[in-house]
């Protein structure tokens, strides 16, 4: 039986423009691009050139510190560039597909067969490896360092994210696949929602014979694996716990051990209220987003295009590409061209607020029960201000850490006061529903991953 644990802080922000699940066909123009910056604390180092043929899976770039993490190309095709910004940073590898695609072949494996240096092994020459995190520090992790435990979440509860139980229809064998490799590693931990479906189709295949099945029941952020790991096995000083907050990770593990081959497939949401038609459409990591938001909403509009969710994904434009560990693509109004009556002295009714500076907040979650779907646009609503003390992170933060005094910590470089306050637990985007409720209007998540950086280096 799994077991549940119930989280009474958070907060569920309901946006209009869920996808309905259905899927959508779309054709691509053949144009892709692997981006460094998707991978956070890898250093590339670009192993082609212009011109090269590269087969999927070969390797574009590895991690420097490390040569041994590769990240695959997930097409084959002609590599047509290597773009770089400043001070030469590798910003991106680009490559045309061919018509006829053609895969390096790992051979398939039995994973029962295998110990846990025979998975890292197989991950790390088909360049899957560096799709795999860790805590502390909330980096791409390396393979010489072994955790105590690793942490999968299978739960997405961010607004408008793509549900996984209805991404891994069709696929549970992949699924239980790299589920099964995972374990041979270290521990596993699989965190669920309390929606029964995948929970039952998982314990109907075997899979607590390889993982320890957990139940989140709360509001958003249930499903961030830095929340399940600090509720189920905190992570002290000099301890390491790897972690997949993206479960199509998983899937892409059990497909190369099934096949032999790279398949960066993965289900995209196309959503937000700026979206004509929102929906699922099936999509590779690294494909333009050109033919994705062709048409897709009113060009008249000023608009932000997001590769990921409102909370913790970037801006991207039509010519950006699906960035590693993007479930969703999300276009919201940009807010730029709003032009209020009596500005900020007005009621708001229809704007969401989880303060009473708003009178939305008599429908907000914590006071009715109906739900209400509102239009967010990415204004910020105020200026960066003196950080007020007022318990606002702990409402939304349901981890066992002072959340604003680790802020204050961070912003003054005091590191051991950081780390007696738990930095080594958190990451960003723990801090994400934070910095939208923050009436201090602070970047929270660039501040931690600030922090980290610092921290890792000083560790170093």
């Amino acid at each position: 039986m799994a077991n549940v644990i119930k989280l009474r802080k958070g907060l569920d922000i309901q946006l209009q423009g869920r996808a309905e699940e259905t899927r959508l066909q779309l054709k691509s123009n053949g144009r892709y691009a692997l981006v460094p910056d998707d991978f956070e604390g890898v250093t590339p180092k670009v192993v082609v050139k212009e011109g090269d043929h590269v087969k999927a899976g070969d390797a574009l770039f590895v991690n420097k510190q490390y040569p041994q993490v590769r990240f695959a190309s997930p097409v084959s095709g002609k590599v047509t560039a290597v773009e770089r910004g400043e001070r030469r940073k590798v910003l991106c590898v680009r490559v045309d597909a061919d018509a006829q695609q053609e895969f390096v072949d790992f051979g398939k494996k039995d994973v029962s067969s295998l110990d846990g240096q025979s998975v890292v092994n197989a991950l790390l020459e088909a360049g899957l490896f560096g799709y795999i995190d860790q805590l502390p520090y909330a980096v791409s992790t390396n393979p010489e360092t072994m955790p105590k435990a690793i942490f999968v979440s299978a739960l997405r509860d961010k607004p408008l994210a793509c549900r996984f139980e209805y991404e891994v229809k069709g696929q549970e064998k992949d699924f239980l696949t790299g589920l099964q490799a995972l374990s041979k590693i270290a521990k596993t931990y699989l965190g669920l929602g309390i929606q029964p479906d995948l929970q039952a189709q998982l314990q109907q295949m075997g899979a607590e014979q390889f993982v320890t099945l957990n139940v989140f029941d709360g509001a958003c952020p249930a499903g961030n694996v830095g929340v399940q790991v600090n509720l189920v096995d905190p992570v002290n000083k000099g301890e390491v716990v790897w972690t997949i907050g993206d479960p199509t990770v998983v899937l892409f593990i059990g497909r190369l051990l099934n096949t032999g081959k790279v398949d960066l497939h993965r289900t995209v949401a196309l959503c937000g209220s700026e979206v004509q038609k929102p929906v699922h459409v099936d999509m590779l990591v690294g494909e333009e987003l050109s033919t994705l938001l062709s048409n897709s909403y009113d060009a008249a509009h000023s608009v932000r295009i997001i590769n990921g969710n409102v909370l913790t994904g970037r801006q991207t434009s039509k010519e950006g590409f699906l960035g590693a560990h993007s479930s969703e693509i999300t276009v919201i109004p940009e807010g730029d061209d709003a032009d209020e009556m009596l500005g900020w002295i007005m009621p708001r009714l229809k704007q969401f607020s989880v303060n009473r500076s708003y009178f939305s907040w008599l429908q907000s979650p914590w006071f009715c029960s109906k739900k209400k779907e509102y239009v967010a646009d990415a204004r910020i609503k105020g200026g960066e201000r003196h950080m007020i003390m007022s318990g606002e992170y702990d409402r939304v933060l349901p981890m066992d850490i002072y959340g604003e005094y680790l802020i204050k910590a961070i912003i003054t470089g005091d590191i051991d006061r950081q780390e007696q306050l738990g930095i080594y637990e958190v990451s960003p985007e723990d801090f994400a529903l934070a910095e939208f409720v923050d009436s201090s209007k602070l970047e929270l998540q660039r501040i931690v991953r600030e922090g980290l950086n610092i921290l890792r280096k000083e560790n170093a």
